[in-house]
């Protein structure tokens, strides 16, 4: 599935991954390849970003918001303040703050 996390300043990752984990309202949630349509608000937290590998992303190293897991390094993670994410046709799209 595809992801693109984008801030009012900036794209801050585009890329092929394999899951992503969001901060819900609700609590947080993963959605994989061929997750059902879903929009939903989020919360300040973490978006987990799990990848099947690190060539080809596009990350924006000016604002340095997507970190690599210090364990994992197929993981990245940003932090937002809060936001919205939708789901549709396995493009995912994070609008964060």
């Amino acid at each position: 599935m595809y992801l693109e996390i984008v801030s009012p300043e900036a794209t801050l990752f585009s890329s092929e991954v394999d899951s992503v984990v969001v901060p819900g309202v609700l609590g947080d949630f993963e959605m994989l390849n061929n997750h059902a349509a879903i929009v939903s608000l989020l919360k300040a937290g973490t978006v987990r970003i799990k990848t099947h590998s690190n060539s080809n992303l596009v990350v924006d190293e000016l604002h340095a918001q997507v970190i690599p897991h210090k364990d994992d390094k197929k993981v990245l993670t940003v932090k937002i303040n809060s936001g919205t994410v939708e789901m549709k046709d396995n493009k995912v799209i994070v609008l964060a703050d």
